[in-house]
């Protein structure tokens, strides 16, 4: 429903709940609260998303780098109804972790792709650095 969205200077709330286990929620510009539990010593996360309406019936408007759309995802969230929210609640497997430093852009530096998780796990997106190979 929202494969290809993405954003960059997200304000986030991140916690340590106890030793090994963390949780990071946020809202995103369009209103969509999301809020993520991981578990690294067990690779795993829990997450659950909370869309608004008008992101279900919509998500053309928010498959893009929101970043240069703000104002039109302000405008979406007024047009159109917020609830009753689609709650999306998933684990996942965590099947990569690396250390890419604080305020690194090219971590978040293009919109996802099919392949790239695949890319980061086999050294082909990311030199030692965590810089971009890929350019």
């Amino acid at each position: 429903m929202v494969a290809g969205r993405w954003v960059t200077n997200q304000e986030a709330d991140i916690v340590m709940l106890t030793e090994g286990i963390y949780k990071i929620s946020w809202t995103e510009p369009t209103g969509t609260d999301v809020a993520l539990d991981f578990l690294p010593n067990e690779k795993k996360i829990h997450g659950t998303i909370f869309f608004p309406k008008w992101v279900e019936e919509h998500p053309e408007i928010t498959v893009t780098y929101q970043n240069e759309h703000l104002e039109l995802m302000r405008e979406s969230r007024e047009k159109y109804e917020t609830y009753p929210k689609l709650v999306v609640p998933e684990f996942a497997n965590i099947t990569y972790i690396g250390d890419a430093g604080i305020d690194n852009e090219d971590v978040i530096s293009e919109a996802p792709y099919d392949n790239l998780p695949d890319d980061i796990r086999s050294g082909k997106y990311f030199n030692a650095e965590y810089k971009r190979t890929n350019k």
